[in-house]
């Protein structure tokens, strides 16, 4: 059964009067997939990242402990709402993050700016996020799928691979993604020749990949995320298209995507993305402490969780309170710093603005361990990473 399992609470150290916390406890939700086709890229590693962060800061804020639950989505927006609900109205959670699904997401945070509470969304993608649903509550924290797509789209381009043909998940993460990259390829002089939509779970693509390899396309663009997503790589690999020159481009692609894909088939496919574990002495020791705990190191989201929490809470103690209007100035006051970003910033519209790298799988001859799956070839400035501002339709943006 769906529900939200609340982790051991910090001790409760001696400390001064609570009375600018409401309810005299500080209470964080992570919301995310915890058991289906995204839970590898999500799940518990980002609720050990959480619990990372919290060590961290300290047991308590402005005299408050903090407490820490989670909630399994079950990446239904009915099921995620009734948690978000359960948890705000009965639980008096401050702040959900999270929230590995698009479409969930859109409506927690519709229902975060009714009830006043500030959702970070970490693994969600769309855009819709900071455009025309943005709220002044809300923050779309890693990446999204403009980001995601920029990258790939703009290296296989100027490779001159400008016929695509999209597979897409149908719902509103998979619907974002064909937008954003249908845009940014009309941008660049590409052609998306064709289009499908496959449901959330899909498990045999053959019927759209005999569709796509028909379609006189250099690129398959792989519009979906977790398991769908490495389920279409592979099985264009065992269908015979990279034989023929088409080439797979990775939409949205995590650590343990490539993983799972393996380097044989995957090798060379470009990916985006805000956070590598072997890229600095902080990401590897950040990602060392966290695979004591988890078994392996953190994809994007889930290392992307503990940033968000540190900077969630350094904002409810410089606001002096825990109420959502004054955390959330506080959050686009104060800079982003952390193992995986130097001097990251808040939009008005709710984007975090921070660099992203443009990745490559490994050969199998040059990978060094069971992890070693990726080079950093470039990196990509914020500004030009991001959809610009006053391009998403966001009322807040004056």
């Amino acid at each position: 059964m769906a529900g939200a399992a609340a982790l051991p609470m910090f001790q409760i150290l001696p400390g001064r009067a609570q009375g600018a916390i409401s309810d005299g406890v500080v209470k964080i939700g992570i919301l995310n997939d915890m058991t289906g086709v995204f839970s590898d890229q999500q799940g518990m590693g980002e609720v050990v990242a959480a619990r990372l962060a919290v060590e961290d800061f300290g047991p308590r804020v402005l005299g408050a402990p903090i407490e820490l639950t989670h909630g399994d989505l079950l990446n239904r927006a009915d099921v995620g709402m009734a948690i978000a609900r359960r948890w705000y109205d009965q639980e008096k959670v401050d702040a959900i993050f999270g929230l590995g699904n698009s479409a969930v997401a859109l409506a927690v945070q519709g229902l975060s700016r009714e009830r006043q509470r500030v959702n970070l969304s970490i693994s969600a993608g769309t855009t819709d996020l900071t455009g025309a649903q943005c709220s002044p509550f809300g923050i779309h924290w890693v990446y999204d799928n403009y980001s995601a797509a920029k990258g790939p789209v703009t290296a296989l381009v100027q490779q001159d691979k400008k016929r695509w043909y999209l597979i897409v998940t149908d719902y509103a993460f998979g619907h974002s993604l064909e937008a954003n990259a249908r845009e940014i390829l009309a941008g660049l002089g590409g052609t998306v020749v064709g289009a499908v939509r496959a449901p959330l779970g899909e498990t045999d693509y053959s019927s759209y990949l005999v569709r796509a390899a028909a379609s006189g396309a250099q690129v398959v663009g792989i519009c979906a995320g977790g398991a769908d997503a490495i389920n279409i790589a592979k099985q264009m690999g065992e269908f015979g298209l990279f034989r023929r020159g088409i080439t797979p481009a990775a939409l949205n692609w995590s650590l343990t995507s490539v993983r799972s894909v393996g380097l044989e088939t995957g090798q060379g496919i470009v990916y985006a993305e805000s956070y590598y574990w072997d890229q600095t002495p902080e990401t590897r020791a950040f990602s060392a402490r966290f695979a004591r705990l988890h078994g392996r190191p953190p994809t994007a989201f889930q290392a992307s969780s503990y940033g968000a929490v540190m900077h969630y809470l350094k904002a409810v103690q410089a606001a002096g309170t825990d109420a959502a209007p004054a955390v959330m100035a506080k959050m686009r006051e104060l800079p982003i710093n952390d193992f995986m970003t130097t001097n990251g910033s808040l939009r008005v519209d709710g984007r975090v603005m921070r660099e992203v790298y443009m990745m490559r799988i490994k050969a199998p001859g040059t990978s060094r361990g069971e992890w070693d799956l990726c080079d950093v070839v470039s990196r990509i400035a914020a500004e030009d990473a991001f959809r610009p501002m006053e391009s998403g339709g966001c009322p807040l943006v004056r």
